[in-house]
């Protein structure tokens, strides 16, 4: 792939047809409302791109703006709210937009998260007769370089849905180059090969107890031990598996964390109103990632808490605390 630097497209606010044209592009109609091209998140299909705008608000702010459908073929409404793995969705694809048309990193360099951390208000998930409509009002702290290039940044986050307040959260990531990347990733950097060596999807939970109404979208397989699952890597999986990738994709772990919290918290709908997650290392295909709860007791609001260990090898891949709140 050709590496590119992006820079923010310009716009159409003040560009009209003129009379007389016998014929005009779209870059000549006024600004109408669309999602941003599916390269700047990183998806291969348009219909998972939720970001339809972006600009600046400050010295290393933004506002990104979003629409999350009251229907998705993954992100399903549970209970009548929002999946709050939207949120964690739309979280990646504004921190990987910016990358590209805020900080000039080309468009074939990986994007890689270290931390993440999410509060939202769980009233404010709840789905609506229209879209909902996202504002992430972002602030870029700790920016790091190599050379020119951002190597890393920390970004601080207040969504807002509809003019009201939905959640606060940060995201910590990474910027490599191609070249630095296959030095990370070693013999596992060859996509082909990695795929090659990909064990099969183990056999799925039963769907409800992950709030999945759906085998193909459970992402756990039973173990002699409760509280301990397998993870279920499909790499088929049209939304978790947007494009080929050489290991298990985030947004796979942070999903497994969901369910598995789910699953511990006991009967009936909790969802994860708070969530701090670490990414330790890469998950590999070839070998079996172990997903683990221990319940740690309740904080002040009685949301009971739980921490969420996923290794490979013995070694932690992906760590993570909730704050479980039972919805009625």
């Amino acid at each position: 792939m050709v590496s590119a630097t992006l820079t923010a497209p310009s716009t159409a606010a003040d560009r009209r047809p003129f009379a007389g044209r016998e014929h005009i592009s779209l870059s000549d109609l006024p600004p109408l409302t669309t999602t941003v091209p599916r390269q700047y998140v990183h998806r291969t299909a348009i219909s998972e791109v939720f970001l339809t705008d972006w600009r600046r608000a400050g010295t290393d702010a933004w506002v990104v703006s979003a629409q999350w459908p009251r229907a998705h073929s993954f992100y399903s409404p549970v209970d009548g709210l929002h999946d709050p793995m939207l949120l964690v969705e739309t979280m990646r694809q504004a921190s990987i937009l910016l990358s590209h048309v805020a900080h000039g990193v080309p468009l074939d360099h990986p994007i890689i998260w270290q931390d993440l951390h999410y509060s939202l208000v769980p009233e404010a998930l709840r789905v609506a007769g229209t879209p909902a409509e996202i504002e992430l009002h972002i602030t870029d702290h700790d920016l790091v370089y190599r050379g020119k290039r951002l190597a890393s940044a920390r970004q601080s986050y207040r969504v807002l849905r509809d003019g009201t307040e939905l959640a606060a959260a940060e995201l910590t990531f990474s910027c490599h180059s191609p070249a630095v990347y296959r030095r990370l990733r070693g013999e596992y950097s060859d996509l082909k090969r990695a795929n090659d060596r990909k064990l099969e999807p183990a056999e799925p939970v039963a769907p409800p107890l992950v709030a999945r109404d759906r085998t193909g979208d459970v992402v756990l397989s039973p173990t002699a031990r409760a509280n301990r699952w397998q993870l279920r890597v499909n790499t088929a999986h049209p939304v978790l598996f947007d494009h080929p990738v050489d290991h298990a994709p985030g947004m796979l772990m942070v999903e497994a964390a969901r369910q598995a919290a789910h699953a511990a918290a006991g009967p009936g709908f909790s969802l994860p109103a708070e969530l701090d997650c670490s990414f330790h290392r890469y998950g590999e295909l070839d070998a079996p990632c172990w997903v683990e709860v221990t319940t740690t007791g309740r904080d002040a609001r009685d949301r009971i808490l739980l921490d969420i260990d996923i290794h490979q090898n013995g070694r932690s891949v992906f760590t993570a605390r909730t704050a479980s709140q039972s919805i009625r």
